[in-house]
């Protein structure tokens, strides 16, 4: 099972697994700091949490590397369930739940909706999920990704605070970062190329501390020593509230169409097709890590998309560097200092060098739209779901008051809402259609015309 990683830890994959590092970290770092911080944790139990994260984060890419999907894809935090888990905190006053109470029935949720997923994909649901994941839905996925990404670590590296101000002096030394990693990965010859997102850092760290001095990075919760690290169901025994379960099912499902979208785009990068067994067996291995995770107070895992961006930038497709900046990970998540270490990372380089690693997402997103026909009818299929999506990106989440409080998780997040529409108009509408009716009008009216021979019919030209 391992005959891909058979080959010698260069140092060329030992450079490539310290970038993989940084992005583990990078991705992984704020999802237990903010969840712990909206949940009311003392420090102690968030140092914990973020050490059991990194852990079980760095375990899970391996064993999805040599017997899950066996791509260079990374596992961790899902993205969606973040989000999902900080609008449940927030309006808990409104639900009239307090803290604990909602900690608890998140724990059920996690394992219900994995235990789901579990049974969904041992039954056979994988083989319908494909059929409705056709590449003009993996686009417009890709695409509301892609603008979610870069909207989120473009506000980062700007220094842009809950004021709506930000920081120019940051935004100057965001734009030299990008400007760094795109003249490496354009310009750069042989394999110096394929760093350019690890130069990046390295580059803009230096200039960072030369600028602003050493601190900037994510706070110092992780390099705290914790006799927390492996405390069983920190949340509580888990609790039944309707609602948030009923929530978290849906989320469930939403995540493995996230799972689906990486392996479909991974297997066109690895220019194979990704078998049903690989399929099954990334799904099962993140949701049994997502039950284990539950237990232990860390939200659930899925396949990050976001990987995309980042082999697409790197042009470093082998295992065996993800393996090794996976076994780094667990190592940092071991040692506390080591995480203190890289917590010093300053937030506005690491999401300079995430904006630029995600530019390369959006070419992926348009390469899955090759094929199709677009006219003035047909338009519609991409257009709605994306600017729908986008429009509800920039609406803040305050107008979402007034809508009932365990659906505003679903209702504010665009990329959900234009992946349901496109779903939607993909199954409903025949596109096939109107593309052949359009495109023959076309052809019959770009037909030149014959030349009028008939000077009595020809118009004069002293008109």
């Amino acid at each position: 099972m391992m005959n891909g990683l058979k080959s010698k830890f260069s140092l060329s994959v030992l450079l490539a697994g310290v970038q993989w590092l940084f992005f583990l970290f990078t991705n992984t770092v704020m999802v237990p700091l903010s969840i712990g911080h909206a949940l009311g944790l003392a420090p102690d139990e968030i140092a914990g949490s973020m050490q059991r994260s990194f852990i079980l984060t760095g375990i899970l890419c391996i064993v999805q590397v040599i017997w899950g999907h066996r791509y260079a894809l990374m596992d961790g935090p899902a993205g969606v369930w973040w989000g999902l888990v900080l609008s449940i905190c927030a309006s808990a006053p409104a639900m009239g739940l307090d803290l604990g109470t909602v900690a608890a029935s998140l724990t059920s949720g996690f394992i219900l909706s994995s235990v789901l997923v579990i049974i969904l994909t041992l039954c056979g649901f994988l083989k319908v999920l494909q059929r409705i994941f056709t590449p003009i839905v993996m686009g417009v996925y890709l695409l509301l990704l892609t603008f979610q990404l870069a909207n989120t670590f473009f506000k980062g590296m700007i220094g842009y605070d809950q004021t709506g101000k930000w920081d120019l002096s940051l935004a100057g030394l965001s734009l030299f970062i990008i400007i760094v990693v795109a003249l490496i990965h354009i310009k750069g010859k042989g394999k110096f190329g394929q760093f350019s997102l690890l130069s990046g850092i390295v580059v803009g760290w230096i200039a960072y501390a030369i600028l602003f001095g050493s601190q900037g990075g994510a706070g110092n919760t992780a390099a705290e020593g914790t006799n927390l690290m492996w405390q069983w169901l920190p949340w509580g025994t888990p609790g039944l509230e309707p609602g948030i379960i009923m929530v978290g099912l849906i989320a469930g499902l939403v995540n493995m169409t996230n799972t689906l979208t990486s392996l479909i785009a991974a297997g066109k990068m690895y220019q194979r097709e990704t078998t049903e067994k690989q399929y099954k067996r990334s799904f099962i291995f993140t949701n049994l890590f997502t039950i284990l995770g539950s237990c232990l107070g860390l939200i659930p895992f899925g396949t990050f998309a976001s990987s995309i961006g980042f082999l697409e930038n790197t042009k470093v497709l082998r295992r065996a560097a993800l393996f090794a900046g996976s076994v780094m990970f667990i190592f940092v998540g071991v040692f506390p200092s080591l995480s203190g270490w890289l917590a010093k990372l300053p937030l506005s380089v690491g999401n300079a060098v995430l904006f630029a690693a995600y530019l390369q997402m959006f070419g992926t997103a348009i390469r899955s739209f090759q094929g199709a026909v677009f006219n003035p009818k047909t338009i519609y299929r991409v257009a709605i779901p994306v600017l729908t999506g986008i429009s509800i990106m920039n609406i803040p989440a305050s107008a979402f008051t007034e809508f009932p409080p365990l659906l505003t998780p679903i209702l504010s997040n665009g990329l959900v809402i234009g992946v349901m529409l496109v779903i939607i108009l993909e199954n409903v509408v025949r596109w096939d259609k109107y593309e052949t009716k359009v495109s023959e009008k076309e052809m019959k009216n770009s037909t030149p015309q014959p030349v009028v021979k008939d000077k009595a019919a020809a118009p004069s030209s002293a008109n």
